[in-house]
């Protein structure tokens, strides 16, 4: 079976230098290896996610020189897979509805702090500290029929209590270079959302379901995504589903040593491209040949 790649951007701003790294590396990875390449659209937030900048990929892309398989699966088109994914999680008594705002939880943070740190995702957000855990069925059966808005967590000592000594394989960069099966530490995120009442589904949870779906067998992507590995091999314990190698690549970033972002339009696809750029001159910028 030849491998399968994945380029799989958010339709929420116009790509940027970052992205076309991230995207020339699984197209060059997918030609040199007789591999397929697959463009995924993660389209989940339909707050931000526009379509004028979902054609703006198509169009950046396929300025870059690249190729992919057709049809484009677009996240928003399958929210029943992702639902089917969360009730089997359900079901193993795993999820949990949680009622907090956001501001409801920073003043619970705030309070616990104030006699010591509280602990920290490795992104570097609070761990939840509510207590919604703890309510009764009946209660949770009250709040929801109440219309209250909520976030579906996954319970995660739970979880973590059902799969153990999980790894992953890394043919990558890693954080500091790690390479080989790295130790997945997922209770390190606390209880993560999978889902918002709005909302039935997250990007942890979709990207574990579409990568099995399509059979992605080689996930390309940044190291800013290293440390959520060990959330998606949960999930992908949990419900079953195979587990692709990683790799995580380097970041491009500004003078400043900052992440690059989409509302940077020093590194924008499109702008650079306005200015007189080509695309050959968008490999050098990124380091590919």
């Amino acid at each position: 079976m030849p491998p399968v790649f994945r380029f799989a951007p958010s339709p929420n701003g116009y790509l940027h230098l970052g992205h076309a790294y991230s995207a020339l590396l699984n197209f060059d990875r997918a030609r040199e290896s007789g591999g397929r390449l697959l463009l995924r659209i993660e389209d989940i937030d339909a707050m931000r996610c526009r379509p004028e900048f979902e054609a703006a990929i198509y169009e950046d892309l396929a300025w870059l020189g690249m190729v992919w398989e057709t049809p484009v699966r677009r996240q928003s088109e399958h929210f029943g897979a992702y639902r089917a994914a969360l009730d089997r999680l359900t079901a193993l008594g795993l999820v949990y509805p949680a009622f907090e705002s956001r501001a409801e939880i920073a003043r619970l943070v705030r309070q616990r702090e104030a006699d010591s740190p509280w602990p920290r995702d490795p992104d570097g957000a609070p761990l939840y500290p509510g207590t919604a855990k703890s309510l009764s069925a009946a209660e949770r059966a009250r709040l929801v029929s109440s219309g209250a808005p909520y976030a579906l967590r996954l319970d995660m000592a739970a979880a973590c209590r059902h799969a153990t000594g999980l790894a992953w394989q890394e043919d990558g960069e890693g954080l500091a270079g790690e390479q080989g099966s790295i130790p997945a530490q997922p209770q390190a995120w606390g209880d993560v959302i999978l889902a918002r009442k709005e909302t039935p589904t997250s990007y942890h949870l979709s990207v574990v379901v579409d990568d099995a779906l399509q059979g992605v067998s080689e996930v390309v992507r940044g190291q800013d995504l290293f440390q959520a590995t060990s959330v998606h091999r949960l999930l992908q314990e949990l419900l079953g589903l195979p587990a692709p190698v990683y790799r995580h690549h380097r970041l491009i970033r500004d003078g400043a040593g900052q992440k690059l972002s989409k509302s940077s339009s020093a590194t924008g696809l499109r702008d650079l491209r306005a200015a007189g750029a080509h695309p050959a001159d968008i490999r050098a910028l990124v380091g590919l040949r």
